[in-house]
């Protein structure tokens, strides 16, 4: 059993917990009024966008755990390198589109999810 990888399974599903019943009462709470046809199709667009994620996280879980709790062989440690630099990305991507937007009231640590993928790269490596 591979503990390192077990831990981040779990909290990719806890990530796909919280982003399917937080997440989207959330993003549902911000529908604009339906007589605005472009503001309804772009946030029918991002609702649809933000359940593809939820997809990939358990997807990406799915996998985790099957390493975790299986001896995959040779491919395991590859398997695990490239599922820590999906993580990377993914936290790199946060971090880029945060300061992209540069909201001042909206910041890094107000929205700390690349930490998470971050330390969830770092645990897979050193599972690898």
């Amino acid at each position: 059993m591979n503990i390192p990888v077990l831990i981040v399974a779990c909290i990719t599903l806890l990530a796909f917990v919280a982003h399917l019943i937080g997440g989207t009462r959330e993003t549902a709470a911000i529908a604009p009024k339906a007589c605005d046809a472009t503001l309804t199709a772009h946030w029918v667009q991002a609702m649809a966008a933000f359940q593809m994620l939820a997809v990939d996280l358990l997807a990406v879980s799915i996998l985790l755990f099957a390493i975790a709790l299986n001896d995959l062989g040779a491919i395991e440690s590859t398997l695990i390198l490239i599922c820590a630099l999906l993580y990377t990305l993914w936290g790199a991507v946060w971090v880029a589109q945060i300061l992209w937007l540069g909201r001042s009231n909206v910041g890094l640590l107000r929205l700390p999810h690349w930490l998470v993928w971050f330390v969830c790269a770092g645990l897979l490596y050193l599972g690898s």
